[in-house]
């Protein structure tokens, strides 16, 4: 007969898996949101492209002579109606409230696979009888609902509901490579991660992290953003319809920025915590061991983005870049180091 810790390690399997279900499909409805959203928007600006070309002709015809002032009239109230309709998102990251029910439906499956994932990740805990932060596995469906909780948070301020395909796509690969890749069995934790800086140390990483990921989407789509601004001032078509509803590549870098500078405040905390509970555990602050390493290189290269663009004018997709060589940095900490290095950190658990 299973014990009642078998019996939570099973539910808390099952739940992962359900929560990891539910936001594959938020991820379908983001999806299918921004390919909707963007055809509807491009026929209103197609509509209102031949209403203004039917007002100049107007105009023309009345400059020569013909009774323009009723047409002029009615296509002016009309453009006004329209214009009204064109919901694309603002500066302010405000999509508007009249339309957009598959983003509603995203929105909801994300809050449902949240809370599905949390019941599945507590599960696992009271299963060790430990903080459920151990190895690869435990990170990997941590992280993701950190990421999910964060997202949820910042939708509370601000409407990203535009990054939802792109933040929760992340999170099912998060929760892919846990179940796939990483499946491991409750166990106990390694002497020195038995101490409770386990929970000071990696909350503020996994919070930092999760920032990070934030403001990896936001650059990544700063870049698409860039590029599509560019070839409209160039006159040339735009291929990448769902971009109507994101802000502007200006926008999405400030937001970027701000958020990077919480997170990089966080990591510093991480930093320092790690070399406290190093200190504590094996009687030194550092040691050039390869995780400790790769936590400083990404706190510089953090550093000096936050640097560049506020003292070095390295704006645009100079600091979309730099932003994305930070996150790349927190993966390849995240999973080769942890996986493939040797060390003190070694506990992956696979």
């Amino acid at each position: 007969m299973p014990t009642i810790d078998q019996t939570l390690a099973q539910y808390s399997e099952l739940f992962i898996l359900l929560g990891a279900m539910a936001f594959t499909v938020a991820f379908i409805a983001f999806c299918w949101d921004l390919a909707k959203s963007s055809k509807t928007i491009k026929a209103v600006e197609d509509r209102l492209a031949a209403e203004h070309a039917t007002a100049d002709s107007a105009v023309l015809v009345g400059a020569a002579g013909a009774t323009s002032g009723p047409a002029v009239g009615r296509t002016g109230g009309g453009n006004g109606g329209q214009a009204h309709a064109v919901e694309m998102a603002s500066d302010s990251m405000n999509y508007g409230k009249e339309r957009r029910a598959a983003a509603r439906i995203g929105v909801a499956l994300t809050v449902l696979a949240t809370v599905i994932l949390a019941a599945g990740v507590v599960a696992r805990g009271m299963a060790a009888h430990r903080v459920p932060w151990g190895n690869m596995y435990e990170f990997c469906t941590t992280g993701a609902l950190m990421v999910a909780v964060v997202y949820l948070i910042a939708l509370t301020r601000k409407d990203l509901r535009f990054l939802g395909s792109f933040v929760i796509g992340l999170v099912v690969v998060m929760l892919i490579a846990a179940t796939i890749g990483f499946p491991t069995p409750v166990a106990h934790l390694i002497p020195a991660l038995q101490s409770y800086w386990i929970i000071i140390h990696v909350s503020v990483a996994v919070l930092a992290s999760a920032l990070f990921t934030l403001t990896f989407a936001m650059s990544v789509l700063q870049l698409i953003q860039a590029n599509r601004e560019a070839r409209g001032r160039a006159g040339k078509a735009d291929k990448l319809g769902f971009m109507r509803l994101a802000p502007s590549a200006l926008t999405l870098e400030n937001a970027a920025y701000r958020i990077n500078a919480v997170s990089f405040v966080l990591w510093t905390f991480t930093l320092v915590l790690g070399a406290i509970w190093a200190e504590e555990a094996w009687g030194r602050y550092w040691g050039w061991d390869t995780k400790e390493v790769w936590t400083f290189v990404i706190w510089v290269v953090y550093a000096g983005y936050l640097h560049a663009r506020a003292t070095r004018g390295w704006t645009g997709t100079r600091a979309a870049w730099l932003s994305i060589v930070g996150y790349l940095c927190v993966v390849f900490n995240f999973t080769i180091v942890n996986i493939f290095f040797a060390g003190l950190h070694s506990y992956a658990g696979v």
